[in-house]
């Protein structure tokens, strides 16, 4: 059968907040993308179908069409805040997501989340809004959430798929263009994104064989990413040259305005103070990715060393000191930082730009306003000693889509997941006291997983997408609510030694897929991959890995496990390896996948073990 053209090169989808403006006709309420014939220069061979077979090369899916629903009047479903449970974690999720500070939650729950990503992680930040709980990280996930996530849940201009009752099967090739599109724009993937339950847009040629396929996310297209192009606003104060500063006082109180600015040279500052107490920020996206309305913007290449500095904001986007963009390194000792409105983190990088941070004391109050921050483009940031405290939703003390890492400080997040880990990015800690106490998501939504430790991708943009890494050695992690660590729509390398964990619950480590409401990937296809090893480890709690989740368990060099892996006995791939120095107590019926090591060193304690279905233990 021959397929019909189903999506012009003029006119695919075109959202707004209020009303959908499709190729010249006005549409309100929900907006279907139909089969169009137009003439035969304008078409593109294409179909919308919703995956629900992969067997190596070949794709068996449901034919189909995207319902878009637009937001009503009063604003309900638009982005609103940090993303999912998203904290800086999205930074809101999964909060700070999933821009995230999504998906999106500091998204996937998210604060900084709650950037419609994990922005800040899941708690989710949102464009143009205060933040849920979470950071442009997605900035929709637990933490900062993704980089808008809205109110409720609810994304601006989000899809669902209405199959026709038609299906095709297809053949992936060597050749074949695999997209997976974002809260806001695209990045390259590949076959292992396509999975059951996947919407796609793919286009055939004559013999069946896909040319391109993209992985359509659902929630895309709410107008997320700010402006469009850097926009850091303006300063009450600039310093473009090479200089030493010493006891001087920087105030600003205009709108997207910085109370100090370096700006390409080398600059020595001691013992300054930062006052930004008022102006408005005009896009909170612009704040969170470039700086707008913070109280020190450090650009363009410059280097900024700063000790003994006392900086204060008390407005929206008004984040303490900022480092952006590619050749910038800030080097800041011995400072006090304190914000308290939403998406203001303590110290910021995004852009590629560098963060040397120690000894410092930095608190903040609102959602989506991580005490360590990332956002959109990363960078690098090393933080030696210190104490770093948040107290908003959305908030985690650590919101990342940057490399980080941490040692000897003490994070405290008193409403938001400790540490949320956005994409293909990282987390060292070393030797450090991390606190998180998750109460709750944004709006309380009940769809969200409550945790300490969030790791997810956002699908907002602000993170690439790829295999993030977690490690911690020596410290302590402390859960005041929910579970230890949450794994969703991502691949992740965690490595855990001579850690001390203390748990909220039962469940160590949960690995598993979402609702996709925050936009972190297509629910029934967006689990997480997880390799966890062990080392000289001790811990307890049960381990949870659905259906469409993988976990790689190694336990070595005298680590002791007490728990038991999906005690219910459904679940997704366990790949269990215990040396013989390490020691497995169950807690439950345990059912794995492979094991690989002497069921000597388990003890049943009145359990079984269930390998591959068949009992071992």
């Amino acid at each position: 059968m021959k397929w019909k053209k189903l999506v012009t090169l003029g006119c695919v989808v075109v959202m707004t907040v209020s009303s959908v403006t499709a190729c010249g006709s006005n549409t309100t309420e929900n907006q279907t993308v139909e089969a169009t014939e137009q003439s035969e220069e304008n078409q593109s061979d294409s179909v919308i179908v919703q995956v629900t077979a992969v067997e190596g090369d070949q794709i068996t899916a449901d034919v189909g069409t995207l319902t878009t629903a637009s937001a009503d009047a009063s604003g309900n479903g638009a982005p609103g805040g940090e993303a999912p449970g998203g904290d800086d974690s999205g930074n809101g999720a999964p909060g700070e997501a999933p821009g995230g500070e999504a998906p999106s939650g500091e998204a996937p729950g998210g604060d900084d989340s709650g950037n419609g990503a994990p922005g800040e992680a899941p708690s989710g930040e949102a464009p143009g809004g205060e933040a849920p709980s979470g950071d442009n990280s997605g900035n929709g996930a637990p933490g900062e959430a993704p980089s808008g996530d809205a109110p409720g849940g609810q994304m601006p201009g989000g899809s669902s798929f209405e199959a026709s009752g038609e299906s095709i099967t297809f053949t992936l090739t060597d050749d074949t263009a695999i997209t997976l599109e974002y809260l806001q724009g695209s990045g390259e993937g590949n076959a292992d994104d396509i999975a059951v339950g996947s919407v796609l847009e793919v286009v055939l040629d004559e013999d069946n064989q896909a040319v391109s396929v993209t992985v359509r996310n659902l929630n895309a297209g709410g107008g997320f990413g700010g402006s469009g192009e850097v926009t850091n606003g303006t300063s009450a104060n600039t310093i473009t040259e090479d200089t030493e500063v010493d006891s001087e006082t920087y105030t600003s109180t205009g709108d997207d305005e910085n109370a100090l600015r370096v700006d390409g040279a080398t600059v020595t500052l001691k013992d300054i103070t930062i006052e930004k107490t008022a102006g408005s920020s005009s896009n909170t996206e612009d704040g969170d990715f470039y700086g707008l309305n913070a109280g020190l913007l450090v650009l363009n290449g410059a280097t900024a060393t700063i000790t003994g500095a006392t900086v204060n904001t008390s407005v929206t986007n008004g984040n303490g000191v900022f480092s952006y963009g590619e050749g910038t390194v800030v080097n800041i000792s011995d400072s006090t930082i304190r914000t308290t409105e939403n998406n203001s983190g303590g110290i910021q990088t995004t852009g590629g730009g560098t963060m040397n941070a120690a000894n410092l004391d930095v608190e903040t109050q609102g959602n989506s306003a991580a005490a360590i921050r990332s956002d959109r483009g990363g960078g690098t940031v090393k933080v030696d000693g210190g104490s770093y405290v948040t107290n908003g939703t959305g908030s985690p003390a650590i919101y990342c889509t940057a490399d980080i890492s941490v040692s000897d400080a003490t994070l405290t997040a008193n409403a938001s997941e400790g540490v949320v880990v956005e994409g293909k990015n990282s987390v060292a800690l070393t030797d450090c006291e991390v606190t998180g106490n998750m109460s709750n998501t944004y709006n309380g939504d009940s769809d969200e997983n409550i945790h300490c430790i969030m790791i997810y991708q956002s699908m907002s943009g602000d993170a690439d997408v790829g295999e993030a890494t977690f490690s911690a050695e020596g410290g302590s992690i402390t859960a005041k609510t929910g579970d230890m660590f949450y794994i969703t729509n991502t691949d992740c390398e965690i490595t855990l030694k001579d850690v001390a964990f203390t748990l909220a619950n039962d469940v160590f480590l949960r690995v598993e897929g979402n609702s996709s409401s925050r936009g972190w990937g297509t629910e029934g296809a967006n689990g997480g991959d997880v390799t966890l090893t062990a080392d000289s480890q001790e811990f307890t709690g049960n381990i949870l890995v659905d259906e469409i989740s993988s976990l790689a368990l190694t336990m070595k060099n005298g680590t002791s496990y007490e728990g038991a892996i999906n005690p219910d006995g459904d679940g997704g791939t366990v790949d269990v390896t215990l040396d013989d120095n390490s020691t497995w107590t169950l807690t439950g019926d345990s059912y794995i996948t492979s094991f690989d090591g002497d069921t000597s060193n388990i003890t049943a304690n009145g359990y079984h073990l269930y390998v591959n279905g068949e009992q071992v233990l």
